[in-house]
C-alpha cells in the first residue's frame, strides 16, 4: 500500500490509460461512463505529479469525482451526438460490377436467388426481366441484389 501511495500520480494515470483502453476497445466507446473516469484519473494523476494537486488518496478521490461530474455534465451530449450521426452513402465494391444471365424470370412477386461467393443472393429489380438477359448488379443490400438489364 505504501508503495501505491509512493506512486499515486504514476498509478492514477495508468488507471486511467486502463479505463480508456477497455472503453474504446472493449465496449467500442458506446457507455462513455469509463471515459469520462479514465479522463479524470489521467488529468488528476497529471496535476499531482506536476504537483498541482497534494498526492493524497483523498484529494484523488474528491478531484476525481469532480472533474468524472464535470466531464459528464459538459461533455455528454456533444459525444451522444457524434454517436448518433452516420453516413448513408452508397458503399461502392466489387459487387457493383458483377454482370451475370438470369437464370429465371424475375418481377416483384418472384424468389429469383443467384448464387455468389458461396452465397444464394436474392435478387430484385423495378421491373420484370425475362430469363436468360444479361443483367448487372446496380445496388446491394443485406442477402439481395437489386438488379437492370445490362
Amino acid at each position: 500500500m505504501e508503495l501505491l501511495l509512493e506512486y499515486l500520480p504514476q498509478t492514477l494515470v495508468v488507471l486511467g490509460i486502463a479505463c480508456l483502453i477497455v472503453e474504446v476497445v472493449v465496449l467500442g466507446f458506446a457507455t462513455f461512463v469509463l471515459f469520462f473516469l479514465g479522463m479524470s484519473l489521467v488529468i488528476s494523476g497529471g496535476l499531482m505529479y506536476a504537483d498541482v494537486l497534494e498526492a493524497s488518496w483523498l484529494t484523488a478521490l474528491w478531484f476525481n469525482a469532480l472533474v468524472t461530474t464535470l466531464l459528464a455534465v459538459f461533455l455528454w451530449k456533444p459525444l451522444k451526438r457524434m454517436q448518433e450521426t452516420s453516413d448513408n452513402k452508397e458503399v461502392h465494391s466489387d459487387f457493383a460490377e458483377l454482370t451475370f444471365t438470369l437464370e429465371k424470370d424475375l418481377n416483384a412477386d418472384s424468389r429469383t436467388f443467384h448464387s455468389y461467393s458461396g452465397v444464394a443472393w436474392q435478387l430484385k429489380s423495378k421491373q420484370p426481366i425475362a430469363a436468360g438477359t444479361e443483367v448487372k448488379v446496380v445496388k446491394k443490400e443485406v442477402g439481395a441484389f437489386w438488379v437492370e438489364p445490362v
